[in-house]
């Protein structure tokens, strides 16, 4: 019998770059998913940092063609464990605003899981192992992780695991939830906050609440780009618009990971930003396929009887893990006074049978874009998303809604 294991991750493109830090594995996943696992011109969010953050822990107990593969897809450097758990580190709360990240393990009630393992991510990640029993009432053991989540993300991430997708194999489900909740350096004013105009995708149009401001903002021109920064009070986090100079191809085809890093060292430059307001909250994404195909099908069971994580527990003909699906669901909400943003992942493992000028310069955000939310220090991508529709990305004040032609 197979043995489930489940990661909760939540932030790709595919690139040809092996051998990375857990930054840069962060940003080129991150392209790797918004490519592959939102479908083009529609609002997205993912955090990449959590995914990885998930997955990394899984990888921690991966073996052989296992620990292959997901090295290989996953962008893992030497050393990925401790390159995550020092950028873990790294990213400590801001001084103004929240920033919180928490781990956590739910395994079945005497499994063998390695010692050696549990330990690992306790010292690495601070993921301390909470014992459920999936065996006697898979539901219950649900409802514990999502409220786990619930509370570690102040309620914006619900129902992240699926009651459906635990049953009495499900062995461990490895979890990683983010929250951020920022204010603006320096806020837009709410008076300046009108109804414009968003060009969307095919001709149409919509009006949308768009704020307004003037003042130095980082700025980058880029290979069929334009990139504008906004800073966060602290200084330590930003959020970035990435505004494609033509609608087609999706900008994320063509960005690299190196674009998402060179977003934290944008030179400053006077700025008239007009931008809306928005908020996405999609649908739970499931990664397993997508993962799958991008090149760790092994971790999956792909072919059955291939997945290795001997790492984790004792690996038996009959009595192996394997993982079952990767969960994730975000939240971003973007305003006047700043940003706040969730996100969670679930790895569920089952048991196997991304020069200044005289004149400010205009940006006006009227057409799809995508963002990034940024850690400076570390140059790491904690959110990445693209907006197709402020208006269809959630319920706003302040604009209109209304397509026209």
């Amino acid at each position: 019998m197979k043995a489930v294991l489940v990661p909760i991750i939540v932030c790709a493109m595919i690139t040809r770059l092996s051998a990375q830090t857990a930054p840069e594995s962060t940003g080129a996943l991150a392209l790797d998913l918004l490519k592959k696992a939102v479908p083009a011109g529609e609002n997205a969010v993912i955090s990449p940092y959590s995914i990885q953050s998930a997955l990394v822990m899984a990888y921690a107990g991966a073996a052989g063609v296992t620990e292959g593969q997901m090295k290989k897809t996953l962008h893992y450097g030497p050393g990925a464990v401790d390159s995550f758990s020092s950028l873990r580190s790294e990213i400590a709360p801001p001084r103004d605003g929240e920033l919180e990240i928490a781990d956590r393990l739910f395994g079945q009630d005497g499994y063998p899981f390695h010692p050696e393992f549990l330990s690992l991510l306790k010292s690495k990640f601070s993921a301390p192992l909470e014992v459920v029993n999936f065996e006697k009432d898979p539901p219950a053991a649900a409802r514990l992780i999502n409220a786990w989540v619930e509370k570690q993300t102040r309620k914006r991430i619900k129902d992240l695991v699926p009651e459906s997708a635990l049953d009495r194999l499900t062995r461990l489900v490895l979890v990683n939830a983010i929250y951020l909740k920022a204010q603006w350096a320096q806020a837009f004013d709410p008076v300046l906050t009108k109804p414009g105009t968003f060009h969307l995708a095919g001709g149409k149009t919509t009006l949308v609440p768009m704020m307004s401001r003037a003042g130095r903002m980082g700025h980058l021109r880029g290979k069929g780009f334009t990139a504008v920064s906004l800073p966060y009070l602290g200084g330590d986090l930003e959020f970035a618009v990435i505004l494609p100079d033509a609608e087609l191809p999706p900008l994320e085809a063509s960005l690299k990971p190196e674009d998402l890093s060179s977003l934290c060292e944008m030179p400053s430059s006077e700025v008239s930003l007009s931008l809306p307001k928005f908020r996405i909250e999609p649908p739970l994404l499931k990664l397993g396929d997508v993962l799958s195909a991008l090149g760790m099908p092994s971790a999956f069971d792909k072919p059955r009887g291939s997945a290795d994580f001997s790492g984790i527990a004792p690996r038996k003909p009959d009595d192996y893990l394997y993982i079952s699906e990767v969960f994730h669901k975000a939240f971003v909400e973007v305003d006047e006074k700043g940003t706040e943003a969730a996100a969670a992942t679930a790895v569920v493992m089952m048991r196997a049978m991304m020069a200044p000028s005289n004149e400010p310069l205009k940006v006006v955000v009227d057409r799809p874009f995508l963002f990034a939310i940024n850690h400076i220090p570390s140059k790491t991508c904690l959110f990445l998303g693209r907006v197709a529709n402020p208006a269809g990305a959630g319920d706003m004040d302040g604009g209109g809604g209304k397509e026209t032609r």
